[in-house]
């Protein structure tokens, strides 16, 4: 038995969907963060992407964790809540209202709501 996205998916039924999203690379807190950065000018010259103070006065005396740094960005698993599946077409083709996670072409796993 073979099955076909119009088995599986109903017009205005409520779907979720998972995939990776778009990878970024190494960003700095700027673009991963959404940091304000320093000030262009009035004296500062080494200043202007940096993230500031990352740290405590003597206690704890270290960077806790979960500060928000410089690092790899994206390429992580998404998941879109409470879609609505627009249509389905003869050729298997689901056609979603909304943004979907990922690059054009990529795979994606569409599921019935959970919510």
């Amino acid at each position: 038995m073979v099955l076909s996205a119009g088995d599986v998916f109903t017009p205005a039924m409520r779907v979720d969907v998972r995939g990776k999203s778009k990878g970024r690379g190494f960003q700095g807190v700027v673009k991963r963060w959404g940091f304000a950065g320093g000030p262009d000018s009035h004296g500062s010259s080494l200043f202007h992407r940096r993230p500031g103070s990352i740290g405590t006065s003597t206690f704890p005396g270290r960077v806790l964790k979960g500060k928000k740094m410089a690092g790899h960005m994206g390429d992580k698993w998404v998941t879109i809540v409470n879609l609505q599946v627009v249509d389905v077409t003869d050729d298997n083709l689901v056609l979603i209202k909304g943004a979907v996670p990922g690059h054009k072409g990529g795979l994606l796993l569409i599921r019935e709501s959970k919510r």
